[in-house]
């Protein structure tokens, strides 16, 4: 089978020195890519397109296909047959033989490209070939602005395609052809998406995920961030680091005024995430924020976060509406990864500041101990996509809708929260322990007996259930009462 690899359109209008580095840059990429599926695959052509020759192996050929669809730089995939040059009669034939067939009560438009010198043009050929299709008595007629069919080739010098199938390509600029990125990771929608569009623009986006809560949850941020590397940028080599910042968490909630929480945690991250940069030499920064879409993406909350960093930014979600984000999650096949992905409540001020200003956030930060920060930065840990963890290991949680006598509830809400709602079990006892001092307290509770972690949501308790059973402690199960 041999495919011809046409390239995005913003490619061929670079500058020749540019289109070049872009072309050899793909080429490369695809070598890498295709010969992982088939090592006697061949890969030729450099400035108009590329070609690629594989096997006759369906099995081989479908792998091929579904790794070009997926690789940036490609605008599309021509399915070919290819055969010398003779005469345009003969070329008028091949092409009788060839579509005939598929032109059955149905209307259909010749349509040739031509490079070379050809004593004929391309629309001589259109006219030939259509003239004598016309004349099999197949075809219902010809529609030039709509047909059912159409009849498509190549003429490139003294070679013919014939375009048996076109198969549409992921666009964008070729990996590797713009300076690496850190992107903030949280395995949502948002951070997905906005990691897949660095992507798309042949940006390499290396992934951080600030861990706020359990093991688990992290497990399943590696997942998505394996699967974008799997499915669209497994030609180069990207990270996946993870920085523990349960402490940091504990610091804000305990030190910070409450309607500055949102802006300073994400200032925390910036901060974090930019001397991350520097170490690894990454150029900027990528968030999946988009503008007002909560409380601490306002644009004086958004200016307040970024007075922190020194280095570029880029949000390429800033004015993408929720479902559109949802739309292009659905698209890229990480909607199931992100719909079922928690999103961490640990840090909810109950009066946000939606207009805050940088006087008032450095003033909540007065308190702030940055020696949590620091040592948070000093234990991330870092991990090539390729040897990302991809499935949850040790216990699973168990879930029960009762609270029995005998067993202990740890309501491991925030305070504020527990205030405005207190969770109060007949004849069952209920100890209050917010989720920042679970694991340090939980250590001196008393280990013959059973406790159910609680919040409102599921997602704290969940995420912290898993974090003691993979620590051993098998008396821990998640209270998740009956809604109403």
């Amino acid at each position: 089978m041999k495919l011809i690899i046409k390239f995005f359109a913003e490619v061929t209008i670079k500058s020749p020195q540019v289109r070049k580095r872009f072309v050899s840059q793909l080429r490369k990429n695809l070598k890498v890519l295709l010969k992982a599926i088939d090592p006697d695959v061949r890969i030729s052509g450099n400035w108009d397109s590329l070609e690629v020759i594989t096997g006759d192996d369906p099995a081989l050929q479908t792998a091929l296909l579904a790794r070009l669809r997926n690789t940036p730089g490609i605008n599309h995939i021509h399915e070919v047959r290819e055969y010398p040059l003779g005469t345009l009669d003969e070329l008028a034939e091949l092409c009788v033989e060839r579509f005939a067939d598929q032109l059955a009560g149905k209307t259909f438009a010749v349509r040739c490209k031509r490079v070379g010198h050809h004593p004929f043009t391309s629309n001589d050929v259109n006219r030939e070939i259509g003239s004598r299709l016309m004349l099999t008595g197949v075809p219902a007629g010809v529609s030039l602005r709509d047909p059912q069919v159409v009849v498509q080739l190549e003429i490139r010098q003294q070679r013919v395609f014939l375009i048996q199938a076109r198969h549409e390509g992921l666009g964008g600029f070729p990996l590797g052809t713009m300076e690496p990125v850190l992107s903030l990771m949280s395995g949502g929608f948002d951070s997905t998406v906005a990691s897949y569009q660095m992507l798309q623009r042949g940006v390499l986006p290396h992934f951080v995920f600030f861990n706020l809560g359990g093991r688990a949850h992290e497990l399943g941020v590696r997942q998505v961030a394996h699967y974008l590397w799997e499915k669209y940028a497994a030609s180069h080599r990207l990270r996946f680091i993870s920085v523990p910042f349960e402490g940091v968490v504990a610091e804000i909630l305990q030190n910070v005024d409450n309607s500055q929480m949102g802006v300073v945690l994400k200032r925390m991250m910036l901060r974090a995430a930019s001397r991350i940069a520097h170490r690894y030499g990454y150029h900027a920064l990528v968030t999946g924020e988009a503008i007002a879409q909560v409380s601490s993406q306002t644009l004086p909350n958004l200016a307040a976060i970024d007075q922190v960093c020194d280095m570029l930014v880029l949000r390429p979600l800033i004015t993408t509406s929720k479902t559109e984000i949802i739309r292009t999650a659905r698209r890229i096949g990480t909607e199931a990864f992100s719909s079922s992905m928690p999103e961490y409540c640990g840090v909810i001020s109950v009066s946000p500041d939606i207009h805050t200003n940088v006087r008032k956030v450095e003033a909540a930060e007065t308190g702030f101990d940055f020696s949590v920060l620091d040592a948070a930065v000093e234990q991330a840990t870092s991990t090539d996509c390729c040897d990302l963890e991809l499935e949850l290991e040790g216990s699973q949680v168990e879930t029960v809708e009762q609270a029995l006598a005998g067993q202990v509830v740890l309501d491991i809400r925030h305070p504020d929260e527990e205030e405005l709602k207190p969770l109060e079990l007949e004849g069952v006892e209920v100890l209050k322990v917010p989720f920042y001092q679970l694991n340090s307290r939980f250590a001196e509770l008393d280990p013959a007996r059973a406790y159910l972690l609680y919040c409102e949501k599921g997602v704290m308790s969940r995420l912290h259930a898993q974090y003691l059973l993979d620590r051993g402690h098998d008396n821990v199960r998640v209270l998740r009462l009956p809604r109403g």
